[in-house]
């Protein structure tokens, strides 16, 4: 597979799937004191993969949990911030500025603080309660966000699953391993057939929102300079989809949980007006072992390997860098 360690993929996933004994072991002293709200606390696609934690929390606990823009919490302000507050947050490098400025917001009223990175002499690792260290680089922070919340959300008795999920995960690396290698096929049709798009129409909802919005702001505009309209599929039909024409490119992201049904519908919306509608389903994978219930909360973790594979098509047919930037870490703002 092109640009693909598979050697590495593995011993990074692996690496935050390991983290769960010590999660665990943290959160029975954090909880004992109490926790009365969870905040989490992101800046561009760590903030996007903070949201399908707060959807599973607002659907099954009375717990307060938010997702938050870093940058905004520090100028506005949130009214839940205490001692009894459990601040998460969640960086690659370790370094990024908004989200330390965060940190040190929180901390300064009194939150619990604790991170995820791959880096643990970073600003983003010391400056917290609590630092959880994986392999360096390890991307997505999916696999740590359903086991610190899922595990808080357990203990608190509303979700039951947990410790299948948490077993589960185990078999994450041979599943996304496999998943990429189905995808392969997928992506280089995607990759030469959009060679030339200037502009791509994106879909998801529930759980995979978030990655919808990562895909479009990170992904296709930040690494490959490309113009985007990402909508969530419970609003596909309150203004965007007026921007369909036949030719317009419509990705789809379709996951397993109960809120399909909303993106079944803009998607047979969407190939009524165009001819150019790619559907990336996460039930065209096996990801053998995983029940169907771990199977809903794993989505965005799988469509992330699987779109990894478009995104390295892309950049080779393109002939653009998904490292290359303009603005970003370039110029000061």
């Amino acid at each position: 597979m092109l640009g693909f360690n598979e050697s590495e993929f593995r011993t990074q996933i692996a690496s935050a799937v390991a983290l769960r004994p010590e999660v665990e072991a943290h959160l029975d002293t954090l909880l004992s004191t109490g926790i009365d709200n969870v905040l989490l606390i992101g800046s561009g696609g760590t903030y996007a993969q903070m949201w399908p934690y707060e959807f599973l929390a607002r659907r099954t606990s009375t717990l307060p949990v938010q997702a938050l823009i870093a940058a905004e919490l520090v100028e506005t302000g949130n009214a839940l911030i205490s001692e009894r507050t459990l601040a998460v947050f969640t960086s690659v490098s370790g370094t990024t500025d908004d989200v330390v400025r965060a940190i040190d917001y929180v901390a300064a009223r009194g939150a619990q603080t604790v991170s995820f990175t791959g880096h643990a002499d970073s600003p983003i690792a010391e400056k917290v309660d609590k630092a959880f260290i994986s392999e360096p680089k390890t991307w997505p922070f999916d696999m740590q966000m359903l086991l610190l919340v899922g595990n808080i959300l357990h203990r608190r008795g509303e979700f039951a699953h947990y410790p299948v999920l948490a077993d589960e995960l185990r078999l994450l690396p041979d599943a996304l391993v496999a998943a990429a290698q189905q995808a392969e096929a997928q992506a280089i049709d995607f990759a030469e057939k959009h060679k030339d798009t200037d502009y791509h129409f994106l879909i998801g909802g529930g759980p995979l929102w978030g990655f919808t919005y990562l895909y479009s702001m990170c992904i296709l505009e930040e690494m490959q300079w490309l113009k985007t309209t990402r909508v969530h599929s419970a609003e596909f039909f309150h203004g965007s989809l007026e921007l369909l024409e036949e030719d317009t490119s419509v990705i789809v992201f379709q996951g397993e949980d109960d809120t399909r049904p909303l993106t079944d519908r803009a998607e047979d919306f969407a190939k009524r007006i165009t001819s150019n509608v790619s559907v990336f389903d996460t039930r065209n994978y096996e990801l053998a072992g995983f029940s169907a219930e771990s199977r809903a909360l794993i989505a965005p973790i799988v469509l992330d390997t699987v779109m990894g594979r478009v995104s390295k098509h892309l950049e080779r047919v393109r002939e653009h860098s998904l490292d290359l930037r303009r603005y970003y870490r370039v110029m000061e703002y």
